[in-house]
């Protein structure tokens, strides 16, 4: 069976290079397309979501912004199960910071380009400068496309949905320093993990995985 793989903002499909599925899972992952002008992040998941081939049955797996994406399309393709890592199922779950920052408009003050550095700066402060993950989440925020960061604040910040998805897991870090876990309602929470457990934490990550899967 497929399992489709969505990364967060600023990433891409090495994020995912500690995880490992059981042996009948062929993990495919959905590189991000070039998001239309003043596109809603609702739009751009159908659009995102045509790669899927949804005649087979198949799971969905998003990260972060991914995991947001996934919700969306997960409305209309009707996947097995989808799993969020360090993301929320509706806007409702997002920091009220979020949702000022949107109203306000204030994204808007901080280009791509200076969010990335950032965003490389904390990681080269509060990371070990000679551990592999770390390293290779600084090449990956680096690599990333500025006009999809931006679009893709946009779209958080101005998220719009009716409903969430009843059925689907949620798995999170206690420490989610970008999404607080306050805000949001986990089947699975794992301690003293942040945003980027998928990274640090991927072996208590892989044994959720294994359990929700094997059991489909």
């Amino acid at each position: 069976m497929k399992a489709y793989f969505i990364s967060g903002l600023a990433a891409d499909s090495r994020v995912f290079k500690h995880i490992h599925l059981p042996d009948d899972y062929e993990m495919v992952f959905l590189d991000w397309i070039e998001p239309h002008k003043n596109e809603t992040l609702k739009d751009y998941s159908l659009r995102l979501g045509d790669k899927i081939d949804s005649n087979t049955p198949f799971v969905l797996i998003g990260l972060s912004l991914g995991g947001m994406i996934a919700v969306e399309i997960a409305k209309t393709c009707s996947p097995l199960k989808t799993i969020l890592i360090s993301s929320v199922s509706h806007p409702a779950q997002l920091p009220p910071y979020f949702k000022l920052a949107g109203k306000l408009r204030l994204h808007y003050l901080l280009p791509a380009k200076l969010m990335k550095a950032a965003a490389r700066a904390k990681r080269a402060v509060l990371g070990d400068k000679k551990d592999e993950n770390n390293l290779l989440i600084m090449q990956v925020i680096r690599d990333s496309d500025d006009r999809l960061v931006n679009w893709g604040v946009d779209a958080i910040l101005n998220w719009k949905t009716e409903n969430s998805i009843p059925d689907h897991i949620h798995i999170h870090g206690s420490d989610d320093e970008i999404l607080p876990i306050k805000y949001t309602k986990p089947n699975y929470v794992i301690k003293k993990a942040d945003h980027m457990m998928i990274m640090n934490k991927a072996n208590e990550i892989n044994s959720i995985l294994e359990q929700e899967l094997t059991s489909l």
